[in-house]
């Protein structure tokens, strides 16, 4: 199992770790050619370079793509890398690169580019007291460590940072805090942390626990996000938070009898075009397969789509990983496995929920073509969504013009 010392950690990232496991053969560079789509490895992890990559890619100002990746490099405690548009990768940092690891290590999240041209982002453990860690490194591969957790102001930390208009950045964690189950919080670019709400904070948990995602800014400055468990029904909510910390409950989970709106939020939202956000849950709906579900910054949720809604799940099932809306209006997302061939699908749907499948993996001989999609897609300024899949043993970078 992963190298994570919280018992608490979720069933779903278990099992995403065991389909991820499950074959050891090499991956391959191929390219895919479906409803005018071309579908191309960039990259396959050999272990000295990483492997086990969980969270997706951003492309920076410069126009390459930065990621990470959970195990493997010098001390199979992951990496930071850069690599082209075209396949070159370079290992910029090798995480526990210090004695006791105080720099950090294992990382699920994808580093977000500050207005100042550095990458910032977070380890789940290392750091000095072992609970993880917020750190900068340049784009030449230099890191600063800006902040140990102690637990008292959040631990172990699952996703990346935001940058808000303010300059500053916000993330969560996935346990820790004042009441142990979670915190949100601020931190400046020279690393002074500020902690804005810990979790179950009220009775019994209402206003969430254990946020797995990380948080998205909308253009009403306010910062939304999910918890994976807690609320009123104790199946997750969606929330609200001010840059200050006022926070609101926009919705629980679960809040009706079936749970047609989902259980388990473990990815953020995004904000679409049109005002409003949209997330995934890993179970629940119709099919106890997870819901994709638009939610208004008000707080009215709808059902968009039930995962698994075709016998077989020839849709996918399981949303390990968030939505990104392209620059065609829609968006784009991946399934962690279902799809014809049972090793995930790359699907586009509707602002209005109508959902298309773009590639099922495994498609070729010996899963040529990959399986088990774990990081989500990542648009770069032309278009192109970038990604990361767990390949059959490796973990391999593709790029597909399906966003365009």
């Amino acid at each position: 199992m992963f190298a994570m010392r919280d018992s608490g950690i979720s069933m779903m990232l278990a099992v995403l770790w065991l389909c991820a496991s499950g074959s050891q053969s090499a991956a391959q560079t191929y390219t895919i050619t479906y409803s005018g789509t071309t579908f191309t490895t960039l990259h396959s992890f050999d272990g000295t370079d990483g492997n086990k990559s969980f969270a997706g890619l951003i492309q920076a100002t410069n126009g390459n793509l930065y990621g990470t990746t959970y195990y493997g490099g010098a001390r199979n405690s992951g990496e930071v890398f850069e690599i082209t548009p075209g396949g070159t990768l370079t290992t910029l940092y090798g995480l526990c690169s210090k004695s006791g690891c105080t720099d950090g290590e294992y990382t699920y999240a994808t580093p977000v580019q500050g207005t100042d041209g550095n990458f910032y982002g977070t380890t789940y453990l290392g750091g000095s007291n072992d609970l993880g860690t917020v750190f900068k490194i340049t784009p030449t591969g230099r890191l600063t460590t800006l902040h140990t957790f102690d637990g008292t102001d959040g631990s172990q930390p699952l996703a990346g940072l935001v940058q808000g208009t303010d300059g500053n950045f916000y993330g969560t964690t996935y346990i820790g805090g004042s009441k142990g189950d979670g915190e949100i919080f601020k931190i400046t670019p020279s690393g002074t942390l500020n902690a804005l709400h810990s979790f179950c904070s009220r009775t019994s948990c209402k206003d969430g626990r254990n946020p797995f995602a990380g948080l998205v800014q909308a253009v009403d400055g306010n910062l939304y996000g999910t918890t994976l468990t807690g609320g009123a029904k104790g199946y997750g909510t969606v929330f609200k938070v001010t840059p200050s910390g006022a926070f609101t409950t926009l919705h629980s989970l679960c809040s009706q009898s079936g749970c047609p709106d989902g259980e388990f939020p473990q990815t953020g939202l995004v904000q679409a075009t049109n005002g409003n956000l949209y997330g995934t849950t890993i179970v629940g709906g119709a099919h106890d397969s997870g819901t994709i579900f638009e939610i208004t910054p008000g707080g009215t949720l709808t059902t968009l789509y039930n995962v698994c809604s075709q016998s077989g799940c020839p849709d996918g099932n399981y949303l390990y990983a968030g939505l990104i809306q392209a620059t065609d209006g829609n968006l784009y997302g991946v399934m962690g496995i279902g799809g014809a061939n049972n090793g995930g699908t790359i699907f586009r749907m509707t602002l209005s929920g109508t959902l298309t499948t773009l590639h099922s993996f495994c498609s070729q001989p010996a899963c040529a073509d990959g399986q088990y999609p774990a990081g989500g897609w990542s648009r770069t300024p032309t278009g192109i969504c970038t990604g990361q899949r767990q390949m059959a043993g490796p973990t391999a970078m593709a790029r597909s013009s399906a966003c365009l």
